[in-house]
């Protein structure tokens, strides 16, 4: 070959690696936003079984397409503090089973002996769905974005292929390649260009097209994807160091985990070796396996050695928790900023995984309305009993609702941005009014305290007959409430008519206390002041009420 034509060649490989790396994320998206409620329920089912997360994790990581992005989400999940690390684990175990599925539909590019090549009829989906990407529907836009990834994913394994089969006439480069036979080598050189590259997709495919190009031998192929196993890691260790103690032991332990799979498995090749004096290796075994396709000998070691890594690690899981916790040990001055207001469900890595993201913000948002509940009943208990030992669980309550109207709305905001399915983005948009319905709640709550405050001021407080009126008050807004968080989970109309009814009769009741005021005011049974806060209670109440049937509201939005 001239120097043009290995430029060429080189151009062409970083091309086709350009193109995979696209179409992945073009997959990745759709897929994603096409399968989003299927994702959401699958992540609620996470459990103490350790089948169960290992099957979420493959199955989530086959469906987004992404190792990374799961291990990512997983440690926004661990940081937020809803997930355990055993259960992180696991799901990090099952994301290393489904990352493979990649490598089998590569193995599937390479197909078609001398019929037709199986590369070129994937690819031709590519222009399909083009086509599809024109159409107004969304639902059949996403499918064409999906098979328009899919097609581009075999362009460019096309091109990379392309490219090593001309660097395999260059003698050079083959004798070059021939040199690197060293296990270790080769596993490190596989982990550092899946670093760089930050993607064990790309560098398996890489492999299986060296290999079926006649590049490297088919072991050579295989030490360089055990090397892309450690490799790929890298996503998830940035996603730690930027976060708490529990999302590095989870950063550490995909890490460890990966790692034990290399060593295991380069252990066993060194013992294999040497009892047969290098007669067998696991090219050997699998070139007997799968006679005459290459492609597959490499995909399916790949997925046996993620399979066996797993089926060896899942009981070893507790004393793997331990041993990152012991690494990463808890300080007495991790536990100093526990009363600080903070994020209970969602975390900035979910934004890699918006379907799971908008599931989370919603259950944020559900935490938010329970904590302006309680806030609302300290404030009615205070203004009742006069009695004011709750009065700082109350003010640390307050600042943690303003402090999620912020931040809550900051990531909205952020989460907007990323691609999701239409009734996602809905949601998102009446979040926002959500947020600020329940923070108000939080100020009507504080409006109550300062009516205490008078009262106590002046030595007053309420009759024993208007103290009745105000808990048969309470207990008509926790119906309403019970009702709008039933209706908002499960987005149902006809729960939502029953709240409606539910804070009109609210409404009559505030009327009908403010007539029983003026009668105890008639009666002498209350003072002016007394009657002024009082009434001011009455119109905070129903105004809370407001605030939450507004919640309940904005399903009729996603209705449409």
């Amino acid at each position: 070959m001239t120097p043009i034509e290995i430029i060429e060649a080189l151009l062409t490989l970083i091309a086709g690696i350009g193109i995979f790396l696209v179409a992945c994320t073009m997959m990745s998206t759709n897929l994603e936003a096409i399968s989003s409620n299927s994702l959401k329920s699958l992540f609620a089912k996470t459990s103490k079984s350790k089948l169960l997360g290992v099957g979420i994790g493959t199955v989530a990581t086959a469906a987004i397409q992404s190792s990374g992005a799961t291990s990512v989400m997983v440690i926004g999940f661990v940081n937020a503090g809803i997930m355990t690390l055993g259960q992180a684990a696991t799901i990090i175990y099952g994301a290393n089973i489904g990352t493979t599925i990649t490598g089998q539909i590569v193995a599937l590019g390479f197909a078609g002996g001398d019929s037709v090549s199986s590369t070129i009829i994937f690819s031709a989906l590519a222009g399909l769905g083009a086509f599809l990407m024109m159409v107004k529907r969304d639902k059949i836009k996403t499918i064409g974005g999906i098979l328009t990834g899919f097609g581009m994913l075999f362009v460019g394994l096309e091109l990379m292929s392309s490219s090593m089969e001309n660097f395999a006439k260059v003698d050079a480069v083959r004798q070059f390649l021939a040199m690197i036979s060293n296990p270790i080598l080769l596993v490190i050189l596989g982990a550092v260009i899946t670093a760089i590259i930050q993607s064990s997709s790309v560098m398996t495919s890489i492999a299986i097209a060296m290999v079926v190009s006649g590049l490297i031998s088919l072991d050579q192929g295989i030490f360089l994807t055990m090397g892309s196993n450690i490799g790929s890691c890298v996503v998830a260790i940035i996603a730690g160091l930027t976060s708490g103690k529990n999302a590095k032991r989870t950063a550490l332990m995909h890490l460890i985990f990966n790692v034990s799979g290399v060593v295991l498995f380069m252990c066993a090749s060194g013992v294999l070796s040497l009892c047969t004096g290098g007669a067998i290796s696991y090219g050997s075994i699998f070139n007997n396996l799968f006679p005459n396709a290459p492609q597959t000998q490499l995909a399916m070691f790949h997925t046996v050695f993620n399979c066996v890594t797993v089926l060896i690690m899942i009981p070893l899981t507790n004393l793997l928790v331990k041993l990152v916790c012991k690494i990463i040990p808890t300080k007495e001055s991790d536990n100093e900023g526990e009363d600080k207001p903070h994020l209970y469900f969602i975390d900035e890595h979910m934004l890699k995984t918006p379907a799971i993201a908008v599931l989370q913000t919603k259950n944020e948002i559900i935490n938010m309305a329970e904590i302006a509940l309680e806030n609302f009943h300290r404030a009615f208990d205070i203004v009742c009993t006069m009695n004011y030992e709750e009065i700082d669980t109350f003010r640390r309550n307050e600042r943690e609702l303003n402090y999620l109207n912020c931040e809550l709305v900051r990531f909205i905001v952020k989460l907007s941005k990323e691609p999701m399915s239409d009734k996602d983005h809905t949601y998102l948009s009446t979040a926002f009014h959500t947020i600020t319905d329940l923070e108000r709640v939080g100020d009507y709550a504080e409006n109550i305290i300062e009516y205490a405050d008078r009262m106590r001021e002046h030595g007053e407080g309420f009759s024993p007959e208007a103290i009745d009126e105000i808990n048969a008050l309470r207990a008509r807004i926790d119906a309403l409430y019970d009702k709008v968080i039933r209706a908002y989970i499960e987005e149902s109309l006809a729960v939502l008519a029953e709240a409606d009814e539910i804070e009109e009769s609210i409404d009559d009741m505030t009327n009908e206390m403010a007539d029983n005021h003026i009668d105890r005011l008639g009666r002498g049974v209350c003072t002016a002041d007394v009657g002024a806060q009082y009434l001011s209670l009455c119109a905070n109440s129903e105004r809370v009420a407001d605030h939450f049937i507004n919640m309940a509201k904005t399903i009729r939005e996603l209705k449409i």
